[in-house]
């Protein structure tokens, strides 16, 4: 973006951690990025002092003045894929166009999984089943 007092350039990957945001706020939505993503990402959260990726799940093209979105995400059951969508549009939109100036030409949503309340079931029963040791391998309780 050109004006008088001079150049401002905004990266990609600032509009794909606000597009993240953006659709993480979305009711509905229940994680970003397809299967190998979430994996990878739950593997870094679990890291001493790493940060939640907030441009998982998100690409970007972007021009000078307009930039295009894709986005994966995980949808919770029972909401409507549609109204996500729509509702993922509408705050990715508002959000990159309000904070970047950015026209937002299209958003495309692609939805990888539907997450399952049984799914949080095995997940807890996975953790619980497994023994924890500490970096001496002592059990820990």
């Amino acid at each position: 973006m050109h004006t008088d007092q001079g150049k401002t350039s905004i990266a990609d990957t600032v509009v794909q951690k606000i597009s993240g945001i953006a659709a993480r706020e979305v009711p509905g939505v229940h994680a970003m990025g397809n299967a190998a993503r979430r994996a990878f990402d739950q593997i870094t959260e679990r890291i001493p002092g790493s940060q939640t990726n907030a441009s998982g799940g998100v690409s970007v093209e972007k021009g000078e003045k307009q930039t295009a979105i894709d986005v994966t995400i995980v949808v919770e059951y029972g909401a409507s894929i549609v109204e996500v969508s729509n509702n993922i549009r509408r705050n990715i939109i508002s959000a990159v166009e309000r904070t970047t100036g950015l026209e937002v030409i299209e958003v495309n949503v692609t939805v990888s999984d539907v997450h399952l309340p049984t799914d949080d079931d095995n997940t807890n029963a996975e953790d619980s089943n497994q023994t924890r040791t500490s970096s001496t391998g002592k059990e820990l309780e």
